[in-house]
């Protein structure tokens, strides 16, 4: 292919995608043209996209820095991107970056959003950048405090970033909650105490949900303590979530909080920016435990055929990751190399 046309997968129809030809401009003044190495499948919010279950009201909320096209259809959706950039400033010429882009082999974009990796993280774990802002975006607006029993409720990607997180404060005891058995194996790869959602103690102060399930935000109410904090990290698009707010829902003062990555805690938003969190989150992934979230991986091309089965829900499934090329075809210019194969 040659440099001055890329290919990138568009959402055509429900549960129906493609790839397609475009033009790749010439990187101007202030931008970067980068080379995908990874891309990672957000499967939470994607599959939502996938499926044009994005509903009317939240279409100009959900866009994604560098989206084509409106919602629900035709689209070009995606923000998990790891590359190496062939083109634009010295400082950026060669580096390994990730950039909030649309599933596409080579892009031009300004220089301003794209984060180069810090040493130590390999680009291919560098596709959870995404997902450990979303945890990190949570944690702050749950507050995990010293000593605090702790439910995480929902062992995907997210649920069990934060579970993760939240373990590090000392004191805490964490439990990382899901209905698969399977997800036992991940919580002691990352160090996470675990338990089906049927033996979850209560009395918990602070339940943190994120299984993307409605039932899921009814055990986290169920789970919590006496004035406890329960925070919704789970977006259901067009569903609605029935919930028990009577009972004794206001006799036990339970805060229920919802959390979303897009904007930060207000407390934060003085001293805090996207890109500050960004370079946060990206030196959290240098923990080689972290690879264990990484459930699959498939070739870009395969993309069309791969989109409709992570969609459909299969229970397993993590984060599957997008090869596009290997970060060795990468010299120190910043030119391809021709060490390997393409």
């Amino acid at each position: 292919m040659s440099v001055d046309t890329a290919t990138a997968f568009w959402t055509l129809a429900p549960g129906h995608g493609e790839l397609r030809a475009e033009p790749l401009p010439a990187a101007g003044e202030g931008e970067v043209r980068v080379r995908a190495l990874f891309g990672g499948i957000s499967r939470g919010t994607e599959a939502l996209v996938f499926q044009g279950r994005v509903p009317e009201s939240e279409r100009q909320r959900m866009r994604a820095p560098f989206q084509v096209g409106d919602f629900p259809w035709p689209v070009k959706y995606g923000y998990v991107s790891v590359g190496g950039v062939e083109a634009g400033p010295a400082a950026l010429l060669g580096r390994e970056v990730f950039c909030l882009h649309p599933h596409q082999d080579r892009y031009v974009v300004p220089a301003a959003s794209v984060t180069p990796l810090p040493a130590g993280l390999p680009a291919a774990r560098a596709v959870l950048a995404a997902n450990m802002e979303t945890a990190l975006n949570g944690c702050w607006d749950a507050e995990p405090r010293l000593g605090d029993r702790i439910a995480v409720i929902g062992a995907g990607v997210v649920g069990a970033l934060v579970a993760w997180l939240c373990a590090a404060i000392p004191g805490t005891r964490v439990r990382l909650v899901d209905v698969s058995p399977g997800r036992a194996e991940l919580a002691r790869a990352l160090g996470v105490d675990f338990c089906l959602a049927g033996e979850a103690p209560g009395d918990n102060d602070l339940v943190i949900h994120a299984s993307g399930n409605p039932e899921g935000l009814r055990q986290a109410l169920a789970l919590a303590g006496d004035e406890a904090r329960v925070v919704e990290m789970s977006w259901y698009g067009d569903r609605e979530a029935s919930l028990p707010l009577g009972e004794a829902f206001h006799s036990r003062r339970l805060k229920l909080i919802g959390s979303q990555v897009g904007r930060l805690p207000a407390e934060r938003m003085p001293r805090w920016g996207h890109a500050r969190r960004l370079a946060l989150a990206l030196e959290l992934l240098r923990d080689s435990r972290l690879d264990a979230l990484i459930s699959g991986e498939s070739d870009f091309s395969e993309l069309p055929a791969l989109m409709p089965r992570l969609a459909a829900g299969a229970g397993e499934v993590l984060c599957h990751r997008l090869r596009y090329a290997s970060p060795d075809r990468f010299d120190a210019d910043g030119s391809e190399s021709d060490r390997l194969e393409p």
